[in-house]
């Protein structure tokens, strides 16, 4: 059973893109972002649990902005936890989280959680770890927390806020002003209604129930017709 568990690690590491060898070789810091731990109570923990995924997927979004970083899509994490059996609803383990980062040939493993209040309020949590090491390079003592904080209804510019600390605390290359300037004020358009149905498509897809992932993505884009994201996802489901 061992060896079979190991080759298939193996098998995935070679299948990941890009591949931890080139990705070591190149000269851009890659990241990976798994999925949120969702620490939501009672009934709010079942409706919220798709941001679980939703969060990362906004999250890669705003970090594969930055030109100088690359970024794993959110789906080479999916079928990396899939192949190795690993927990999808954001409750891997920090051990865990560096063998992903690994398998998928990321230098940097961010993970997080996330937990909201009856006021409708949310908070954000965020680490990251150096797939090399294992340490954590984000939060540091003295350094800038992983924590945001506001209002649900400012999920987006609560996502882009997140992203920023991650790049400063990480040390990650700088995110060039102009780009961070019209993230935020994109950030400002999304309404949360749409990442909502978004997250929810996303689980849909993800569990293989392609017609209701259609139908949510499209109710999201009813929501913000400019929804990038939502659209990608749309279109892949059409042509599969």
């Amino acid at each position: 059973m061992q060896f079979v568990k190991s080759f298939a690690m193996v098998a995935a590491l070679a299948a990941a893109v890009p591949s931890f060898v080139a990705a070591q070789g190149g000269s851009k810091p890659t990241v990976a972002v798994l999925y949120f731990n969702n620490s939501a109570i009672g009934a709010a923990h079942e409706e919220l649990q798709p941001l679980s995924k939703g969060i990362a997927d906004m999250l890669i979004g705003e970090l594969a902005a930055n030109p100088n970083i690359r970024v794993v899509e959110r789906d080479q994490i999916e079928k990396v936890l899939k192949e190795q059996q690993y927990s999808t609803d954001g409750k891997v383990d920090n051990e865990t989280a560096v063998k992903v980062g690994k398998l998928v040939g990321a230098h940097y493993m961010v993970t997080g959680g996330f937990v909201t209040d009856r006021s409708g309020r949310m908070r954000f949590t965020a680490r990251v770890f150096k797939t090399e090491t294992g340490e954590i390079v984000f939060p540091t003592a003295g350094g800038p927390n992983g924590v945001v904080n506001g209002k649900i209804d400012d999920f987006m510019e609560l996502v882009v806020q997140l992203a920023a600390k991650i790049n400063t605390g990480a040390k990650l290359p700088d995110i060039p002003a102009r780009v961070g300037e019209s993230r935020k004020e994109a950030a400002k358009k999304v309404p949360y209604e749409a990442i909502a149905l978004y997250s929810k498509g996303l689980a849909a897809s993800d569990a293989g129930n392609k017609a209701e992932a259609v139908t949510l993505f499209r109710k999201s884009l009813d929501k913000f017709p400019d929804f990038d994201r939502a659209k990608a996802e749309l279109k892949k489901l059409q042509v599969q």
